[in-house]
């Protein structure tokens, strides 16, 4: 049980600590770097206490029950391979922040910048440890939404919200290929565990969808992992800060998409398909990368595309798939963290100190900052596979990948020449950086003079290092048991033997690599002074810029194409746009409904339905009549569609739902009142618009008339055709059963909203939040027409006494009313669970309490005596709710679970209690918040606008 609440500690920590870090003052960069330093370090120690359930191929799991009749768990999963991963984005995660601290700049929100990286890291470790793949799909997703904040940190550059804005579109459109490949493979598997589903693969592989699925689910991982075609949104996500590219672009982020093509190896892959796509495209992206980096003349640029060659060097390994092969991949995964880290790192050094990362400009470094030097020296040596360091033991494991026999079509051939030629290129960026920025003269034209960061800076980069240095001189020591238990995570029982040791022999793989790095040099050698004194880039790559071909189709797909579409298809002007979607909605229920029976059995007609038709012919009156008068005498128009809804209320009575009925009622006050108070600032309509009364005008209200009686007779046809109809048995019947059993309520509508459903009524009164901030936010702009300023004509043609006394009455009286509708209020809340009522009667019983002392009186005197925060009756009503369902995971139970019980009371005696009325109070809170909110949003148009009038016909004239 302890190792089960890790895990739910490990992915909950991150998020609890962005939070707290984005409540901190803007200037609290040490309180910062302590908390995210602090934070990981949890995450790093919870790690090394499970590591022993997780060596030699050791798994641990944790359930939290949500909607267990679907296959929807909150499931965790670890073993050796999360693990490791878990260890890099901890780990790096930390030395990134403490980085962080000095390179950010006094002057920028630092706040935003460490709680999107905490909350980052909680994403991705949930994406990790998801032992559910639908929740793994969200995580998924949720690491996209936070990347695009941070690429977009420094949102005041063009540059950053573009690179922002193309990964978000990139990669989240793939998030949305992968959620319907996992959606289509728990069908094909009959579960959405990660562990059914990885022990399924002949299942999967067999079946006919098979093609779909794997499709998907490569379009999903290619575009997170910045694989060929969909390369190009990592270079201009280089915009990000330095900390920001050295954690996402190094060993999070990017590390996602292969961390899925391994993961989900036993279960896709073993075909020629995913051999010849994912190698392929491996093979691709590693050339292209490697080959664009040699011509970069921005440090962050020649990072990013030697990132992509990396990730396609990764992606190829995992599409060759033999067991060496994939212990090769999470080998150069730890290694290409760990070197590519410090890189970015040593990258924003550079740029912190000299004031820039043009390679043009920059030149003999190693003179001012000779410790700086020295680390990226080794860095980029690792990079391009030197001896002696990380990057050269995987590199030799890739190559021998490569070159076994596999299944002896083209691409296999072919691979390790493609596999040299890559790392030939690899060698030529990794010796260009390290010669032309750390050698030759010193630069002269440099924006600042440079010299060596703060060590606390450089800190991080020689953990990093060092960290190069004993991988490369003793692999097994330090790698080797981590290796292993990674390797059984993935392969089971065929992980084969393998040896991490600096020697084995003259064999291809020593050849191949001799080969490529005396290639590297000519490379660089050759073309040298061309490239340094040349453009970015080829000529070809230019031309073939795949972020400029994105930007164009993404151009024409939302703004040329939707404008030629609207030009010919598309009605002018709102009304013409709902007269098409009413069209096409009855077209639909024609053809939906239309070959249906409709021979049904009329009952006999007494004289009770007869009333109840009089009752809707009068409603019926009131909707034409507020049709009739709503452009020229709106209060009348509300006044009728009031009538409407009492019409509405009636018939809910008349059907026995005093539930619905109460709703109604108290809604229709609530929003026949707010309506009164918007209609006070719309400007006046006392004269006859011009041409209303001509044929097209006319003809035009007549067809809209003929479209609304059609439409409003056949719902009348469905919905007596559904009233007719005996019903067999239905959810209903359930509900009547379980209802006092199971939620302790006799109000079966309340124990549905509470408890049943409680988590569709979650989300409604966060939709009802979100429309109250918007009426708000809209308000807040809005400046009434200078006509709509002016008193109303009544009170400007009364006298001053009258007006002073103006509503005296009613204002004392509503006054008066403002406790009795508190109790009312109170009395619905607390008989909710077993008479009509409940917390949204309540509430909106309780803002009509609120509302008529705003009508009653003016808005500051009103406000001068009730202190109404309704923002945070929202608020807190949002969190009362989800911490009652929060609650019932401490009890094992699911989601929103209640429980209740009869308590004895002291001279009262046993009285029901349950925790969904908790629920309901969150409910009533939210309520209350958002009505009032609008309410204020509107009587604050009063205070807004100055006491200014018309000016006279002497002002004008003078």
């Amino acid at each position: 049980m302890v190792e089960q609440n890790l895990l739910l500690l490990l992915v909950l920590t991150p998020f609890v600590s962005a939070a707290l870090a984005a409540t901190l003052p803007v200037g609290s960069r040490n309180a910062e770097t302590w908390l995210a330093g602090l934070t990981m370090a949890v995450v790093l120690g919870v790690l090394a206490v499970l590591y022993p359930a997780v060596d030699e191929g050791g798994t641990i799991t944790s359930k939290l029950e949500w909607a267990s009749s679907v296959g929807l768990d909150l499931s965790f999963r670890m073993d050796g391979f999360s693990w490791l991963f878990m260890v890099l984005v901890a780990g790096i995660g930390m030395l990134v922040l403490v980085y962080a601290r000095y390179y950010m700049a006094a002057d920028d929100p630092v706040p935003r910048l460490y709680s999107c990286l905490l909350a980052f890291a909680g994403a991705m470790s949930g994406l990790l440890l998801s032992g559910n793949i639908i929740m793994l799909v969200v995580f998924w997703e949720l690491t996209s939404i936070v990347s695009f904040l941070l690429i977009g940190y420094w949102y005041h550059r063009q540059d950053a919200r573009d690179g922002a804005r193309m990964a978000l579109i990139v990669t989240a459109t793939g998030g949305l290929c992968l959620m319907v490949a996992m959606i289509l493979i728990g069908q094909i598997v009959g579960s959405y565990q990660l562990e059914d589903v990885l022990a399924a693969g002949p299942q999967i592989t067999g079946h006919r969808l098979y093609p779909v699925v794997l499709i998907l689910f490569l379009l999903g991982a290619f575009t997170k992992s910045a694989q060929f075609p969909f390369h190009f949104w990592l270079p201009n996500a280089m915009a990000a800060p330095t900390p920001v590219s050295s954690y996402l672009h190094s060993a999070t982020m990017v590390k996602a998409g292969v961390f899925l093509l391994l993961r989900f190896q036993p279960a896709l892959g073993g075909t020629d398909a995913w051999f010849q796509i994912v190698t392929g495209a491996g093979m691709i992206t590693m050339l292209l990368g490697a080959f664009v980096a040699l011509f970069k003349h921005d440090l962050k640029g020649l990072l990013a595309y030697s990132t992509i060659s990396h990730l396609g060097l990764i992606t190829a390994l995992a599409g060759i798939g033999t067991p060496l092969a994939i212990i090769a991949a999470v080998f150069h995964i730890v290694n290409h963290a760990v070197f590519k880290a410090s890189l970015f790192m040593a990258a924003g050094i550079i740029d912190h100190e000299t004031g820039t990362r043009d390679m043009r400009r920059l030149s003999g470094l190693a003179h001012a900052m000779p410790v700086t030097a020295t680390l990226a020296i080794i860095a980029s040596a690792a990079m391009a596979g030197v001896p002696l360091l990380n990057g050269f033991l995987s590199k030799e494991m890739f190559f021998e990948a490569t070159y076994v026999w596999n299944n002896g079509s083209p691409l296999d051939n072919w691979a390790p020449y493609i596999a040299v030629l890559a790392a030939s290129f690899s060698a030529a960026y990794s010796l260009r950086f390290i010669v032309t920025v750390f050698f030759g003269p010193k630069a002269t034209d440099l924006p600042h003079e440079p010299h060596e960061p703060p060590a606390l800076m450089r800190l991080p980069v020689f953990v990093l290092v060092a960290a190069c240095l004993a991988v490369g001189i003793a692999p097994q020591a330090t790698l080797g048991s981590w290796l292993t238990s990674a390797g059984m995570a993935i392969l089971g029982p065929d992980l084969p033997h393998f040896s991490l040791k600096l020697w084995h022999g003259v064999n291809p793989a020593l050849i191949m690599s001799l080969i490529a790095t005396g290639l590297g040099v000519i490379i660089y050698l050759l073309p040298r002074r061309w490239i340094d004194r040349g453009e970015e880039g080829l000529r070809i790559t230019r031309a073939l810029e795949f972020a400029r071909f994105f930007e164009t189709g993404l151009q024409f797909a939302t703004v040329t194409l939707p404008r030629r579409m609207l030009r010919r298809i598309s009605a002018t002007g709102l009304q013409g746009q709902l007269r098409v979607m009413v069209l096409m909605g009855m077209a639909a229920a024609y053809f939906a409904l239309g070959p249906l029976d409709w021979n049904i059995t009329l009952p006999e007609i007494s004289s009770r339905e007869l009333v109840f038709a009089l009752l809707w012919l009068i409603g019926g009156a009131c909707a034409l009549a507020a049709a009739w008068q709503a452009k020229y005498h709106r209060f009348a128009a509300l006044i009728l569609t009031g009538g409407v809804g009492l019409v509405t209320c009636t018939t809910f009575v008349w059907l026995s739902a005093p539930d619905l009925a109460v709703t109604q009622l108290l809604v229709e006050i609530a929003t026949t009142a707010l309506l009164l108070l918007g209609l006070r600032w719309l400007p006046k309509r006392d004269e006859e618009i011009a041409g209303d009364n001509n044929f097209t005008s006319r003809f035009r209200r007549f067809r809209d008339l003929m479209i609304a009686v059609t439409c409003g007779l056949g719902m009348t046809a469905i919905a007596l055709a559904i009233l007719l109809t005996r019903p067999g048995s239905s959810v209903g019947d359930w509900f009547l059963r379980h209802s006092y059993v199971e939620g302790g309520g006799t109000n079966v509508v309340n124990v549905i909203l509470v408890d049943f459903r409680a988590f569709d009524t979650f989300g409604e009164i966060a939709v009802l939040a979100i429309v109250g901030l918007t009426v708000y936010a809209l308000l807040r702009r809005f400046r009434p027409a200078l006509e709509s300023v002016e008193r109303p004509r009544p009170q400007v043609e009364a006298e001053e006494q009258a007006l002073e006394a103006y509503l005296f009455i009613p204002a004392v009286l509503m006054q008066w009313l403002f406790a009795p509708i508190i109790a009312l209020a109170a009395y619905l809340f607390f008989r909710g669970h077993d008479l009509p009522g409940g917390g949204f009667a309540a509430g909106v019983t309780f803002a009509l309490g609120l509302l008529l002392q705003y009508v009653a009186s003016n808005v500051r005197w009103v406000e001068a005596r009730l202190t109404i925060l309704p923002v945070r009756w929202m608020a807190t009503g949002l969190i009362v709710a989800a911490s009652v369902g929060l609650g019932s995971w401490i009890f094992g139970a699911p989601f929103l679970t209640t429980h209740y019980q009869y308590l004895e009371l002291p001279w009262i005696g046993k009285v029901p209690a349950s925790t969904a009325m908790l629920f309901d109070v969150g409910v009533f809170s939210l309520v209350v918040g958002a009505i009032v909110l609008m309410l204020i949003a509107i009587a604050h148009q009063s205070l807004r606008v100055a006491p200014r009038s018309r000016p006279t016909e002497s002002e004008e004239q003078s």
